[in-house]
């Protein structure tokens, strides 16, 4: 690891707590509006429905607009609700509003950023819509620890496509032997960067990943 002068951080799911900052969003939507369900209850069905969207979007199967549109669709019809397009519309734009004003994030990250800083170049890549990731970095209080950000948006594809990487190294002026990937998603982020001769730490729980894994953030520091 002594070349390793460059990391690169997926931004949700690996230090932006998604799954949190999405709930506490819904609750304050479902403040607003009157259904005839709980929040918990809509979002027991939505985690899957929107992961499963988003890695639909990640293929280029769907578009940005479907994503937001659809996934609230099967997750209303889910609890057998038929909602209006119109009241779904306007809860996807409030939903992103909600989303980028969050700041939770996983334990140990302002640590682990705090100890990383000083001794590498640190600096995102990330699927998430581009208008909203910035907000939740400085919402959150850690746009001052990266360099520079990239987004699919950026070269209008997504992660694990080869020029996302590429686009992202470059615009860190750094070479794939001095860069490593850190992530939540084996495919997206792992395999991803593993694949343009980039170094890669798996964070998650998926004990069948051979290589290089944490399960706290904290954990990187006896790679980092």
């Amino acid at each position: 690891m002594s070349k390793i002068k460059h990391i690169f951080f997926d931004l949700d799911h690996t230090l932006w707590d998604f799954e949190k900052n999405s709930a506490l969003s819904f609750q304050s939507i479902f403040q607003k509006h009157t259904l005839p369900f709980s929040v918990n209850q809509f979002l027991e069905n939505y985690v899957p429905i929107n992961l499963k969207y988003w890695r639909l979007y990640r293929l280029n199967e769907i578009t940005k607009e479907e994503l937001r549109y659809q996934r609230l669709k099967e997750a209303f019809d889910s609890v057998n609700y038929l909602a209006e397009d119109q009241l779904i519309n306007e809860i996807a734009d409030l939903y992103i509003l909600k989303l980028s004003e969050q700041k939770h994030l996983f334990d140990g990250s302002v640590e682990l950023l705090n100890y990383l800083k000083p001794k590498y170049k640190l600096h995102i890549i990330t699927n998430g819509f581009q208008e909203i990731q910035a907000k939740k970095m400085f919402n959150s209080g850690i746009s001052d620890y990266f360099i520079t950000t990239t987004t699919s948006e950026d070269v209008m594809l997504k992660k694990p496509h080869p020029k996302v990487f590429l686009h992202a190294m470059q615009k860190a002026k750094a070479s794939a032997e001095e860069s490593i990937m850190i992530g939540d998603n084996l495919e997206a982020d792992i395999f991803g960067a593993l694949d343009v001769g980039m170094d890669a730490i798996y964070f998650g729980n998926n004990a069948t990943f051979e290589g290089k894994r944490v399960e706290q953030l904290l954990e990187l520091k006896k790679y980092l």
